[in-house]
């Protein structure tokens, strides 16, 4: 109701101008006042008669096609000023001749003006027609589709450019869901492969104790051993995938707490002395250059995953190395071992979840290790560097921005 209201003010304002603007070239043209005082009646009611029929068709075309429209607003464009025409011509009284030749001049620019509103009408129906199959192709499902340029003006260009943009935040939107829907089977199939070892080796030594076949106390304690073992693996990957999928990078990246790089380091190298020790392991730490450094605690699991990594992979007596840089881009912590390296074809899969390059190995870890270092740094804004030669050793480089 309200863009009605607009229209017909527009009219009748425009109209309005018309008359007085009739009346100004009179004036101009020399007519004496009473001569512009007698138009003002039939000038007031050619108004009327012009916002009328302006008004009447606007409801009636409403619902027609925009061809039918610019045919219909032309044809009237005519009538009218043909109307208006006859009856200054006889108001004036000007000879018959004289308004025959007028007239025909006012029908060959209706004419005119009836064949440019088809034309254009034509142009204009073609483009929204495009918009149409466009939008319902991709309403569809087909959001490969696209309108391009139309070359029907800046309002249908853009048009069609809006709907080819949402085309593509669409066809992205699926291609990440899809990409997580593979993701969510695939990890699926992999927490289902990996819970099947250590929960098939509970089952065999509960059942072997509870059945009575093994009741001497060594066995037992073996058994005890290898149980807690498994129990350990199980929790590990609990705890991994619960952190996983709890990440959120807007969160991590809000945090205002911060650690000394010294204790990150500290704290990562406390979780694998045992091991490291029992393997005859060299722990090396250089620090030097990032003296005074601070970091997300975050880190602490980051480099903790990192050394375990380290540790498995590492032979009896190797050198395990933590090194840092800062500089004015950020700071860059190094973890680096003189163990079996990784084989080139491996190194783009390292990262992914469950992944084992020797799928025969069956070591404490789940595979999420890395999967989950590398998701935390991500939400930390940084990366991980991967560098390894098989049988000279891999280096792992955690690249912070500065905070």
């Amino acid at each position: 109701m309200r863009g009605t209201i607009r229209a017909i003010a527009l009219v009748v304002v425009v109209a309005g101008a018309g008359a007085l603007a009739g009346l100004g070239v009179g004036g101009l043209m020399g007519m004496s006042f009473g001569d512009l005082a007698h138009l003002l009646v039939p000038l007031a009611g050619s108004t009327v008669v012009t916002v009328a029929t302006a008004v009447a068709a606007n409801a009636a075309l409403r619902s027609t096609s925009l061809r039918y429209r610019f045919l219909v607003v032309a044809i009237l464009g005519a009538g009218v000023a043909l109307a208006n025409l006859a009856v200054m011509a006889k108001l004036m009284m000007v000879s018959e001749h004289d308004l025959a030749i007028v007239m025909l001049l006012v029908v060959f620019a209706a004419g005119t003006a009836v064949a440019l509103a088809l034309v254009l009408a034509s142009g204009s129906t073609k483009a929204v027609d495009r918009l149409v199959e466009g939008a319902q192709r991709i309403g569809g499902g087909e959001l490969e589709t696209r309108i391009g340029e139309l070359d029907a003006g800046p309002e249908l260009d853009a048009l069609a450019r809006s709907l080819d943009e949402a085309a593509d935040r669409l066809r992205a939107a699926r291609d990440g869901e899809l990409l997580a829907e593979q993701m969510r089977r695939d990890l699926i199939v992999a927490v289902s492969h990996d819970l099947r070892t250590p929960l098939a080796s509970l089952r065999a030594m509960v059942e072997a104790i509870d059945e009575g076949v093994v009741e001497d106390a060594p066995t037992i304690r073996r058994y005890a051993g290898e149980m807690r073992r498994s129990v350990e693996q199980l929790v590990a990957m609990v705890d991994d995938l619960f952190e996983l999928t709890q990440l959120d990078a807007g969160v991590i990246r809000a945090e205002t707490k911060r650690a000394s790089l010294d204790d990150v380091v500290r704290s990562a190298l406390a979780s694998i002395g045992s091991a490291a020790e029992s393997k005859g392991l060299e722990i090396v730490t250089d620090l030097e250059r990032a003296a005074g450094a601070t970091c997300s605690p975050r880190l602490v699991r980051v480099l903790q995953n990192l050394l375990v990594n380290a540790v498995r992979h590492t032979p009896t007596d190797g050198t395990i190395r933590i090194e840092a840089v800062r500089d004015e881009h950020g700071l860059t912590v190094a973890v680096e071992d003189t163990g079996e390296g990784i084989a080139e074809a491996d190194m783009p899969r390292v990262f992914e979840p469950f992944f084992r390059a020797d799928p025969a190995r069956s070591g404490a870890g789940a595979g999420l290790g890395l999967a989950l270092a590398e998701r935390i740094v991500q939400a930390m804004g940084g990366s991980i560097a991967l560098e390894s030669r098989p049988a000279m050793g891999t280096r792992f480089a955690v690249e912070l921005p500065s905070s």
